[in-house]
């Protein structure tokens, strides 16, 4: 009796590490799928995201656009006061090839990055550099205008000739500008602006000494405002290209307007829409 009362503890107990081995041995193989199951997902949701949002916008019938309106002749508000300008009509155009209409909200440039990451617009229309450093955290469109930087000072100035020339002198620059990024690399003092409309007046008072801006802003400013005392001394010979400008994570937004733009170019639109601004076309 004795010995068949120890046979079944023994077989208990072999019965009990046989279970405890086995259940041991699943766990691995099920967190390995949990740890597949969740990565799924978390790939599906960000699938998904893009798609909400290009869906959102055509549901809502709007594309909400950041923009300075500060910036002539890029966007800026006219003589009755109406927001304008070559970077609003396109933006306006690419959302109306879209099936929306574009919504805009003004905002300092500085604000403009925040703003996006925010959620407070889809898309930012407003000059902005395609470059690696912001490539890394958002999406771009194809570049939809060329332009190069020239250095901007006050006719009567004769010592200031080349970049070379502005170390320790006060830059008139957005604080986050591609601009004011070379403005820095050639040692100039930055005088925060909100744009370059602002940047001139500093130069025309002689509140600063420079700015470094676009060639395309400077003609369009001397076209309407002939007799201002302001010169072009130097210009950088790399061009720069903008696009538009986009959360990471919406492909499909991005697909969608890069379709308009093209639309627009191959049909006629974008130049004459460029024209219209500038006297030429401004992407080539």
């Amino acid at each position: 009796m004795k010995k068949y009362s120890l046979f079944l503890i023994l077989l208990f107990s072999l019965s009990i590490m046989l279970f405890a081995c086995g259940t041991n041995e699943a766990e691995p193989e099920n967190e390995e799928n949990n740890a597949a199951e969740t990565e799924k997902h978390d790939d599906k949701e960000h699938e998904e995201k893009g798609h909400d949002l290009l869906g959102k916008i055509k549901d809502e019938g709007k594309l909400t656009v950041g923009t300075e309106g500060t910036y002539a002749p890029f966007t800026f508000h006219d003589e009755s006061g109406e927001l304008t300008g070559f970077d609003v009509e396109i933006s306006k155009e690419v959302a109306k090839r879209m099936g929306v209409e574009a919504e805009f909200s003004e905002t300092q440039w500085d604000a403009m990055f925040a703003g996006l990451d925010a959620e407070r617009f889809d898309m930012v229309a407003n000059q902005v550099g395609i470059r690696p450093d912001r490539q890394e955290k958002y999406d771009f469109s194809n570049p939809y205008i060329t332009s190069k930087a020239v250095l901007i000072t006050h006719e009567e100035n004769e010592s200031i000739k080349s970049f070379e020339d502005i170390k320790g002198l006060r830059a008139a620059q957005s604080m986050t500008s591609n601009y004011g990024d070379i403005a820095r690399e050639y040692g100039a003092e930055i005088v925060g602006v909100e744009g370059f409309m602002q940047s001139v007046e500093l130069i025309n008072s002689k509140r600063a000494d420079v700015t470094i801006n676009d060639n395309i802003s400077f003609l369009d400013y001397k076209k309407k405002q002939p007799d201002a005392p302001v010169k072009i001394v130097a210009e950088r010979e790399e061009a720069s290209q903008s696009g538009l400008m986009f959360r990471k994570g919406n492909e499909t937004l991005v697909e969608a307007v890069n379709k308009a733009l093209q639309e627009m170019i191959d049909d006629g639109t974008y130049e004459k829409i460029s024209e219209k601004w500038f006297g030429e076309n401004v992407l080539k």
